[in-house]
């Protein structure tokens, strides 16, 4: 019984320190989802008025932009998904990658070609592991992006963008992230960035925004340059916000993840404490019963030779 209680205590022990590493890793992605909230709401308004522009712009020109046109007959798509770089994070990087899988069947099915582009370890992984190819990828910052980041994994998707097909450049592009809804709930979602959807951006820049904006602008030198200036931001943006969303969502997942690992290894050290003390309880019974039957057996020696 003494190896039997040993061992309980030996499980006990690290139990209890992993439970201290979960708890601790719950904390620190809390704080930090703060932070990534903040970052989300700062950059919204920049987003909401560069919006504003391009759509005055789109609507209130005939200019034939490469950004703003829709291909007749579409042959490829590009597809940026967006994961993290560490896990213990429950299932944010799974779900990412199988919207990005079923957008991906559903261009093929479209008879698109798609061109994959990832941000993120773990979607990296993925992709190396089955031996996909991939056009880009870029690790490091998902759990704290910069606006530096989001230039860099914008510019090779503009420039494919802009590129004739024929040339290696692609009709579309999308963008698969997670939103952050709420503490408890992050959704994986797939957006259309080019060409550009004027229904959503009027719905991005508000109702009514296309009234009030199309006044407020003359084009120059011309609708074309303007596009050629505003449209880049306007993706570089768009990303930025993705991976802000990205992080919040991160985080929120890790943390809850975290607090669930706690949670389970309180149980645990519950279960082995139970355990430990029947086991302590059978030997101490155990012990009692050997004295007590020693004490009858020299009780009845001692009669005997009497």
């Amino acid at each position: 019984m003494g190896a039997q209680i040993r061992v309980y205590k030996r499980r006990i022990k690290s139990v209890t320190a992993t439970k201290k590493i979960t708890k601790a890793m719950e904390m620190i992605a809390a704080s930090r989802i703060i932070k990534a909230q903040r970052q989300v709401e700062a950059s919204s308004p920049y987003a909401r008025e560069l919006t504003r522009a391009v759509a005055a712009v789109a609507t209130g020109s005939n200019t034939q932009h490469p950004l703003t046109t829709e291909t007749e007959r579409p042959v490829r798509a590009a597809v940026l998904l967006v994961t993290s770089d560490r896990g213990l994070a429950g299932g944010y990087s799974s779900n990412a990658i199988k919207a990005a899988e079923t957008l991906r069947e559903k261009l093929v099915a479209e008879g698109k070609e798609v061109v994959q582009y990832v941000v993120g370890r773990k979607g990296v992984a993925y992709y190396t592991f089955r031996e996909r190819k991939l056009a880009d990828s870029w690790t490091g910052f998902t759990d704290s992006p910069s606006y530096a980041d989001a230039k860099a994994v914008a510019a090779p998707l503009i420039e494919a963008a802009v590129q004739d097909t024929a040339e290696g450049g692609v009709d579309e592009l999308h963008i698969v992230f997670t939103e952050f809804v709420s503490m408890m709930t992050q959704s994986p979602v797939e957006k259309r960035l080019l060409p550009l959807s004027l229904a959503e951006t009027d719905a991005a820049a508000g109702q009514g925004a296309k009234a009030e904006i199309l006044p407020l602008f003359d084009f120059e030198p011309s609708a074309e340059e303007v596009l050629d200036a505003l449209l880049p931001r306007y993706v570089e943006s768009r990303i930025f916000n993705a991976l802000l969303q990205s992080a919040a969502s991160e985080h929120a997942a890790r943390r809850r993840a975290m607090k669930s690992a706690t949670d389970n290894a309180e149980e645990l050290i519950k279960s082995l404490t139970r355990l430990a003390n029947a086991a302590r309880q059978a030997d101490i019974t155990q012990e009692i019963s050997e004295i007590v039957g020693g004490a009858g057996a020299l009780a009845d020696a001692n009669a005997g030779s009497d």
